[in-house]
């Protein structure tokens, strides 16, 4: 792991899924949000619609730099000054033998984007870093091939500019926008980038929200060589981590907890522990979130 990270742990009753560890403060940040008593960030405005159609940022009236009262990052991924952690992260909790393996649907979100590393496009919510390695029946890195993600914004709404996309033959229009003008002009929170020597991508996007009726998710697709996608799934988030963060980062809290927990979620198996993200707070009060994706 970079030394840039902390791995200390928060005390016991905030147990927030795969691999959490927090700091109580975060160096650098100079500037704390103040609202609801100490410095917690206020709720979202807007019944929790924090969007700024003329300047395209969900920021609402928070500024560029701040910290929830436990130490959490909230703006754009200009927050995240760490490094990306090395490829020990995936070495640690039988990663190869919990990797994902297991189809699941496209969904009705989907179109291709060629955004690469950083697919935030601007936008605030809490920095991620997301980073996947792929790899094959026996655990060796596979190189070369393209991974694709996408996700909503903080607030459960995809992103729907379509107009220089290559295929957006199943986007659902209004389903997936909500009819949110801001969405319909933006490609947020889509990107592509292929796997190195170690079968590594890294990504810069922000912790999603939610929508009635789905845990908290994230889509990827692996495309081999030849275009052809080798395998169509998603990734998610504890039901501990995912209230926690709904519940105490104020650019998500105003809506509060999602609807759906992973048990009644109708997309994730019942056996669904292959699909939680492992996750870690960066000493910059960012959020690591990581996995291993497994070609069978």
């Amino acid at each position: 792991m970079s030394k840039n990270r902390t791995n200390l742990k928060r005390r016991e009753l905030l147990k927030l899924g795969g691999k959490v560890a927090t700091v109580g403060a975060v160096a650098g940040l100079s500037q704390l949000f103040v609202g609801c008593g100490d410095n917690q960030l206020q709720a979202p405005t807007s019944s929790g619609n924090a969007f700024d159609e003329e300047t395209g940022n969900n920021s609402g009236d928070y500024s560029e730099i701040g910290t929830t009262y436990d130490g959490w990052a909230a703006g754009t991924t200009e927050l995240i000054s760490v490094d990306y952690p090395d490829d020990s992260i995936f070495e640690q909790s039988n990663s190869c033998s919990l990797a994902v393996t297991q189809q699941t649907t496209l969904g009705p979100c989907y179109f291709a984007d060629s955004t690469g590393e950083d697919i935030s496009l601007g936008l605030s919510g809490l920095p991620m870093q997301l980073c996947l390695r792929l790899v094959d029946s026996n655990c060796n890195p596979l190189t070369g091939y393209k991974i694709e993600i996408w996700h909503s914004d903080i607030r459960g709404v995809y992103s729907g500019d379509t107009s220089e996309s290559s295929d957006a033959s199943s986007f659902a229009g209004n389903f997936c926008t909500g009819g949110d003008s801001a969405a319909e002009n933006s490609t947020w929170y889509r990107g592509l980038l292929s796997t190195d020597s170690n079968g590594r991508v890294n990504f810069k996007t922000h912790f999603p929200g939610w929508y009635s009726g789905r845990t908290i998710h994230i889509h990827f697709a692996v495309v081999d060589s030849y275009n052809n996608r080798q395998l169509i799934s998603q990734l998610c988030f504890t039901d501990d981590f995912a209230d926690y963060i709904c519940t105490n980062h104020g650019l998500y809290s105003g809506r509060g907890v999602q609807d759906t927990p992973l048990a009644r979620d109708n997309v994730f198996p019942s056996d669904y522990e292959d699909f939680v993200l492992s996750t870690e707070q960066n000493e910059d009060g960012t959020l690591l979130a990581y996995h291993t994706i497994k070609l069978v």
